[in-house]
């Protein structure tokens, strides 16, 4: 049997598909006398239209990045999935009137136009080839483009069985594909390892498609929908990818001159967290939210043989959260291995610092720390499990360790008050200093999310994101069902507030490069510096006792009363009032963060922080998946 995987636009093209590398593999194992080829259109498409105009990478990236809540990757090749090259062009123009610029919307037109022409040629070329089956991943704007492929496909060869799989077919969502879309022969939902190999089988044996769990596949003309599994594939059955070729082909590629190239892993599925307390406005981890992680041992395996192979040191981890028990087990050996590993990676906010420096000796030198919002009170709202001071902390011990943190502000949750974000904003210019977040927006609610799956957390009325209606001719029962976001009321703060945080986060990120707050414990004294356009003071010695144990004890968030509490046991006699007016002048001075009835340092240890800074500039470009928004949230 000859299998072709196709990776289509908008997929990264700085990694290669994990999903199709682990399905790659899984077959050839299983199978090893079919012929086996991953396609990464993605990496086609950049060329093709290189052919006519040269395209760069944040043109690539408005779409593969920046458009996942308007869903204007999508858009594109609608054009191509209904064989019309004006395909709603003018609904789109007033939709998006005054949103984008003219470049953009131009990009954006030459795009939806010429996408039927790319899909009708690489159709071709997959025919050409004569495969069996044809298998399509599709997460996040990648759903229309392999849809049109997939349709062309069809048309040309209805012989040739298609395929669809991926984040976008989870659940209903894959149920609603299959069933609108009569030229996908199949759509699997869930895991894959195991369904897809199986489903192969019997495409060559006995045809008992109803024994492939997830699958959904036809019966004559009538929609199929296997139930899926209940049981998450177990750690040590979660296949190590295989990306031969990938490298080969982006060498080859107009988008080679982009940027370097970085394998993509994963250690773990599932969230830890989440098992415990689904944060509630995440929708990952759709079919199974139990963690499962690897054994540190196969995981550094895997870790050596693909670098060694692919001669390859930058690592993209997907995983939800990092396994905790790696901090005592794998992050050991890494930072003892002769490499010069560089990780990205999703933390949760709530490590101390020489947790945090074990990562930065291990080589995890990115991460996303799940931080979304500095109020203590929003923060539960969302059920993260961390007060605003905590993720102060992790920024501040970040910069003291030399690891950068990717992190977006959201805000728009029920029960949400102004006041939590007035004090907040009026505290950022004490944190000038400490990584900025990316970008400030309001929060889309996501299938499988607590806020979807229960509306009584404040959303009772759902319905499709508006994106869905502009790209597919469907009703709006059946874009319901295979939707991934959906359109609320707006709850929590007005504009007007949004916008004084957004103005506030553009002053931060303004001027962060510029400043600068450090700490230097001599034993005897603490010597701070200080440059930070809000405060006009430059040094400061801190020698007083009292004061060298109170700021050494706010390395970590207390409360007014633990603080004084510990003071008193080491100074008889201490009053509330001095440790009050103490909190109040360092508060001026911009040397804490208060939130929540905590208090936490904002000083980091004194290290070379300007070299630092020089090199955190090119790792904040790590963002070949979605828009790196939190480790749940995304926006445009």
């Amino acid at each position: 049997m000859r299998i072709v995987l196709v990776n289509m636009p908008w997929g990264s093209v700085e990694i290669p598909s994990l999903a199709l590398g682990i399905l790659s593999r899984a077959l050839r194992v299983r199978f090893p006398d079919a012929e086996v080829e991953v396609l990464h259109a993605n990496i086609d498409y950049v060329d093709w239209l290189s052919r006519e105009s040269p395209v760069t990478l944040p043109d690539y990236e408005l779409f593969s990045l920046h458009s996942f809540t308007t869903g204007g990757g999508d858009f594109v090749f609608s054009s191509a999935l209904y064989d019309d090259p004006d395909w709603r062009w003018p609904q789109l123009v007033a939709a998006v009137a005054g949103g984008r610029s003219e470049r953009d919307l131009a990009l954006l037109r030459r795009l939806h136009r010429s996408a039927p022409a790319f899909v009708a040629e690489l159709a071709e070329r997959i025919v050409a080839g004569r495969p069996d089956l044809v298998g399509f991943t599709a997460t996040f704007q990648q759903t229309t483009a392999a849809l049109s492929a997939a349709k062309h496909i069809k048309r040309l060869a209805p012989e040739i069985m298609t395929i669809m799989g991926g984040a976008s077919c989870d659940g209903p969502q894959g149920a609603a594909l299959h069933r609108n879309f009569d030229f996908l022969d199949f759509v699997q939902r869930g895991e894959g390892e195991v369904a897809f190999p199986q489903l192969v089988a019997e495409l060559a044996g006995d045809r008992d498609l109803a024994a492939v769990s997830g699958l959904c596949w036809r019966d004559g003309d009538r929609s199929v929908a296997n139930a899926m599994s209940t049981k998450p594939l177990p750690p040590n059955e979660i296949v190590a990818p295989d990306y031969d070729g990938y490298f080969e082909r982006l060498a080859s590629s107009a988008a080679r001159t982009w940027t370097d190239p970085k394998l993509v892993m994963e250690s773990s599925r599932g969230c830890w967290w989440g098992e415990k307390h689904h944060c509630t406005f995440c929708g990952l981890n759709g079919s199974f939210m139990e963690f499962r992680s690897k054994s540190p041992r196969r995981f550094f395996d895997e870790i050596v043989e693909l670098t060694g192979r692919h001669r390859v040191l930058d690592i993209f981890m997907v995983d939800n959260i990092l396994d905790m028990n790696y901090l005592t087990s794998l992050l050991p050996e890494l930072a003892a291995a002769d490499h010069d590993f560089r990780f990205f990676c999703e933390i949760k906010a709530n490590l101390r610092r020489e947790q945090v420096q074990l990562l930065a000796d291990a080589g995890i030198v990115n991460v996303q720390a799940g931080i979304e919002n500095l109020s203590s009170h929003v923060l539960g709202i969302m059920d993260k499990g961390i007060s605003g001071c905590q993720n102060v902390r992790m920024l501040r011990d970040a910069e003291s360790c030399g690891v950068w943190v990717e992190w977006n502000y959201l805000y728009g949750f029920p029960g949400e008050t102004v006041s939590d974000y007035a004090s907040v904003v009026a505290q950022m210019p004490a944190l000038h200093h400490l990584p900025p977040p990316h970008s400030v927006g309001r929060f889309a609610v996501e299938r499988f999310s607590p806020y979807f799956n229960r509306p009584e957390l404040g959303f009772p009325d759902l319905a499709p994101d508006p994106q869905y209606a502009m790209m597919y001719d469907l009703p709006e029962s059946e874009l319901f069902e295979l939707a991934y976001l959906f359109a609320v009321p707006p709850r929590g703060i007005d504009e007007d507030v949004a916008a004084e945080l957004a103005a506030a986060v553009d002053r931060w990120a303004a001027s962060y490069q510029r400043s600068r707050l450090t700490s230097a414990d001599r034993g005897d004294h603490i010597e701070l510096v200080s440059e930070r356009s809000a405060f006009d003071w430059r040094t400061l010695t801190v020698d007083d006792p009292l004061e060298l144990t109170a700021l050494r004890l706010l390395d970590r968030p207390h409360t007014s009363a633990a603080l004084t509490r510990k003071l008193a046991d080491r100074f008889p006699g201490l009053g509330d009032g001095a440790v009050s007016a103490l909190l109040s002048r360092w508060r001026e001075l911009g040397l804490l963060y208060s939130d929540g009835g905590q208090h936490v340092s904002t000083a980091p240890l004194a290290n070379n922080q300007a070299l630092t800074r020089v090199s955190r500039g090119a790792r904040t470009t790590w963002t070949p998946s979605a828009p790196l928004v939190g480790s749940e949230g995304r926006l445009p």
